[in-house]
């Protein structure tokens, strides 16, 4: 039986894995487009198993409980908004409302209390002259690489997840990823200067539905997400 052990860093909230990259390593193990939806927080530092199911579907149990449920499906997203240029990038990611509050600061992919070279240190601010775009850069560090230059697929997966939090949630309220559906093209270079926007698909009620891309140097289209975010009852 396969097993999945978070390690501390990927943390999203403090005691729970980063949304994006557990749904990047469960869609590793699969050998088609799935969704994956997450269930529960998954904890860090705890074998979990996987169970294959007959339909295709994939588990990742704690005991008795389902934390990650991943199911064969296609990615329905229109095409991304236009990439930005590295410098508008820069200038939007200054204007991140998270370095003024955070929910959660010490998130592994847009934490701003993440050292270079531990978090992903993406910060996605509002793109100026692109209503309802954010934008932020995010040069691969070389922990990340999956043994060839290029990254590995599951952070592909991380740094497109936080930028559909702030696309859909400008004033940072806390909020939680609960499904997560992301085609990788290829994977970028470590060390290789790329930008990540985001950009809200639409609102009901406590979810909320956010579109992201991530391109690389030359400006091309390397993966694509669309995700469903959640704002826990008050």
């Amino acid at each position: 039986m396969t097993v999945l052990t978070i390690d501390r860093r990927f943390c999203g909230p403090p005691e729970s894995g980063n949304g994006g990259y557990v749904c990047g390593l469960v869609a590793g193990l699969a050998d088609r487009t799935v969704t994956v939806r997450l269930l529960m927080p998954p904890p860090l530092q705890t074998p979990l198993q996987v169970v294959r199911r007959e339909d295709g579907t994939i588990e990742v149990m704690h005991g008795e409980s389902v934390v990650v449920r991943a199911y064969p499906a296609e990615l329905n997203l229109e095409a991304p908004p236009a990439p930005p240029t590295h410098i508008e990038a820069v200038a939007a990611s200054r204007h991140c409302p998270g370095f003024v509050a955070h929910p959660f600061p010490t998130c592994f992919v847009c934490g701003p209390q993440r050292a270079r070279g531990d978090g992903l240190r993406i910060f996605p601010g509002p793109l100026a002259g692109r209503d309802g775009i954010v934008a932020a850069p995010w040069v691969p560090d070389a922990s990340l690489d999956r043994g060839d230059g290029k990254v590995r697929p599951e952070f592909m997966w991380a740094a497109l997840d936080c930028p559909g939090f702030f696309a859909v949630n400008p004033h940072v309220k806390p909020m939680l990823l609960g499904e997560f559906t992301a085609h990788v093209d290829r994977c970028v270079h470590v060390g290789e200067s790329c930008t990540v926007v985001g950009w809200k698909i639409g609102s009901s009620g406590r979810k909320h539905e956010a579109g992201t891309a991530l391109f690389d140097d030359d400006g091309e289209l390397c993966g694509k997400a669309r995700a469903l975010w959640i704002e826990p009852r008050t």
